[in-house]
């Protein structure tokens, strides 16, 4: 029996991916002198965004994460809610289920990126990357949503777009549902429990 569906937000609620990649290409153009094109940084997408520091080489993540994050802020009007995902999740709150949402985005992030879209009252609660000391992969943020719902793991879907929000689910026990309209892609997600094309999809898994 399902009872609670917890959904990642970029690449799954908002179309993020040109944000992110902009910003990421504009940091590293001004701060490290590198340019990349933006199909060399889609990898970045669905990772944390201190991992996709590492990966590339970058000095000083510290330093240079913040100034990531803040430079969103100059493509935030590009940030659009994917076709039917506010029709569903209205739905999907009518219903007897327990909403939540796990993300890598930090408390910030989610008040300039994602509130202005008003879909935060649908939400019973909501994980964001300075409420657990580890991050996805790690089951760690997963699982303190699913406490903070009092809901056990075998009775939840979580819903994202990466390997990362995969492997996150598989370690805490969770059923994996792929969000195809942001990862594109099914290459890799072997192990998912369901693929769905479009949001309306995620009616039939209740």
């Amino acid at each position: 029996m399902v009872s609670s569906i917890i959904f990642d937000i970029d690449g799954t609620i908002l179309d993020t991916e040109q944000v992110v990649l902009k910003a990421l290409q504009k940091v590293l153009r001004e701060e490290l002198k590198k340019e990349y094109e933006l199909n060399e940084l889609r990898f970045a997408l669905g990772i944390p965004g201190k991992e996709t520091l590492k990966k590339l080489n970058v000095p000083n993540i510290d330093v240079v994460h913040p100034i990531w994050s803040k430079a969103e802020i100059d493509f935030l009007h590009e940030v659009t809610l994917f076709e039917e995902i506010e029709e569903v999740i209205k739905e999907l709150s009518l219903s007897r289920l327990k909403l939540g949402i796990v993300t890598s985005k930090t408390k910030k992030d989610l008040k300039e990126g994602f509130d202005p879209f008003g879909l935060r009252s649908y939400f019973e609660h909501i994980i964001c990357a300075c409420d657990t000391v580890k991050h996805k992969p790690n089951p760690d943020p997963l699982l303190a949503c699913l406490e903070k719902l009092n809901v056990q793991n075998d009775e939840a879907i979580y819903i994202g777009d990466s390997i990362y929000d995969m492997q996150c689910a598989k370690s805490a026990g969770v059923k994996f549902a792929l969000a195809l309209w942001g990862a594109k892609t099914s290459e890799g997600f072997e192990e998912a429990d369901y693929l769905l094309k479009k949001p309306m999809d995620l009616l039939n898994l209740i």
